[in-house]
């Protein structure tokens, strides 16, 4: 399993896909945004849910980590069942985010990536996105690395996807 951590628009997407791409074994990939976007609209305003501030923050309620708990121990079970995945995530708590997924992984090896984004270069990959909040990529560039502990970090500011990608995967290799 390879979780990588990174704010908004910091390039998570791209390297996953390359890293499909260049990885010699199938690789699953599974999002953040895949799970909301699988989440009922409802969820998207209320209190329970995840709520999205005009300034770019974020607010994670109850309902959402209890849905977004229930879909990663089934990951997890994926794993365990031989499926690789690849998880593009933003640890919105930093450390804390890391340690919840530790609970579910358990024993599985597990490859920790931090993806970094200069954010300015990430606020203005969020301006020609078009479909974020403008401020989140700021306000996310370096609050979901704090604490966390990583196996292998990239830059993705003026590193291209694919090359991060490459990265990655030699460590996967060295590791098997």
């Amino acid at each position: 399993m390879i979780i990588l951590n990174g704010g908004s628009s910091a390039g998570k997407s791209g390297i996953v896909r390359c890293l499909q791409a260049v990885l010699p074994d199938p690789w699953l990939a599974f999002g953040v945004d895949s799970l909301i976007d699988a989440m009922p609209l409802k969820m998207q305003s209320s209190d329970g849910g995840i709520a999205f501030d005009a300034d770019g923050g974020v607010n994670i309620g109850a309902d959402f980590r209890a849905l977004e708990g229930a879909w990663a121990e089934g990951v997890v079970t994926m794993c365990r069942a031989g499926a690789r995945v690849i998880i593009d995530d933003v640890f919105l708590s930093g450390a804390a985010a890391q340690e919840r997924w530790r609970s579910f992984v358990g024993d599985l090896d597990v490859l920790w990536v931090g993806v970094r984004c200069d954010s300015a270069v990430a606020e203005g990959r969020e301006i020609a996105r078009g479909d974020r909040v403008a401020g989140m990529a700021a306000k996310q560039a370096d609050i979901v690395h704090q604490g966390v502990v990583y196996d292998v970090e990239v830059d993705s500011t003026h590193t291209e996807s694919l090359e991060c990608a490459r990265t990655i995967a030699a460590h996967i290799t060295a590791t098997d």
